[in-house]
């Protein structure tokens, strides 16, 4: 949240070379001696300071993204820079989709892509040629199919609820104050049988407030227009979720590149 209680906006980041990041030479060592599950959890836990996962869900979840992150790294026999500069990828763009509550995925899949073009292409010191073309489509797969996916649920899990309050003022009304409210709640005026025999015949009472049709109008009217509100946001949400669903059915038929293409793994 940002000063004043505003909602940060999404952010365009700039993509950098993050090779040792997070995770240097002394870390990956301890990875690499890490043989069994429950190790490699242990591990990342002391290296990130996730030690109560077990009863904190928020921790629980990135342990579990920074545990399949170190095993597609395992699995495809990244070296240790590589492993590093990956594992730093996936934590950045988790970053910046957490850094608001409002919607920013077209600005983190931005930021992942540049971040990957960052470490495959030689252009020093602005990018590196760590990984191949081959390796390139393989973690954009990966990275597409597990976090992407799920993009919506990271955000419910790490970033506040957004709550919309609303306060009206009349013109020509003065506007209710704190004593008032309280000393109005706190009187208690007797009423007279008549008035009661009244009240109950359907009537109106002669003390009854000239501003109640006001306010039932006004209730009205607000709860109608917080209806095709709600509608609009559902509908933008609905159109956002299909664009972004094409998208990734589009990524998921792009085919990977030859083989032959690729650099071999470095040592």
């Amino acid at each position: 949240m940002g000063p004043g209680g505003g909602l940060k906006q999404p952010q365009c980041h700039e993509a950098r070379i993050c090779m040792w990041k997070y995770l240097d030479v002394h870390s990956m060592d301890l990875i690499d001696k890490a043989q069994t599950t429950d190790e490699l959890k242990r591990v990342l836990a002391e290296l990130f300071q996730l030690q109560g996962w077990e009863s904190d869900p928020r921790a629980a979840i990135l342990l579990d993204l920074y545990f399949y992150t170190v095993q597609f790294s395992r699995e495809h026999n990244f070296t240790r820079e590589q492993s590093s500069a990956f594992f730093a990828i996936v934590k950045d763009t988790h970053e910046a989709c957490v850094e608001t509550p409002l919607p920013n995925v077209e600005e983190c899949y931005r930021y992942f892509t540049e971040l990957l073009f960052c470490h495959a292409v030689r252009r020093p010191p602005f990018s590196i040629d760590l990984f191949s073309q081959e390796q390139l489509a393989l973690m954009s797969d990966y990275v597409v199919n597990t976090y992407f996916r799920h993009f919506k649920l990271y955000k419910y899990a790490f970033t506040p609820q957004v709550r919309l309050d609303i306060s009206l003022s009349y013109v020509g009304m003065p506007e209710p104050t704190a004593e008032l409210g309280e000393l109005a709640e706190s009187v208690v005026v007797p009423v007279p049988p008549a008035q009661e025999e009244e009240a109950d015949s359907g009537t109106t009472a002669p003390g009854e407030s000239p501003r109640a049709p006001l306010r039932e109008y006004i209730s009205a009217q607000l709860c109608q227009e917080l209806a095709q509100l709600r509608l609009e946001v559902e509908e933008r949400l609905r159109a956002s979720e299909e664009q972004f669903n094409t998208k990734l059915a589009l990524l998921e038929k792009v085919p990977n590149s030859p083989k032959g293409g690729g650099r071999g793994h470095r040592k």
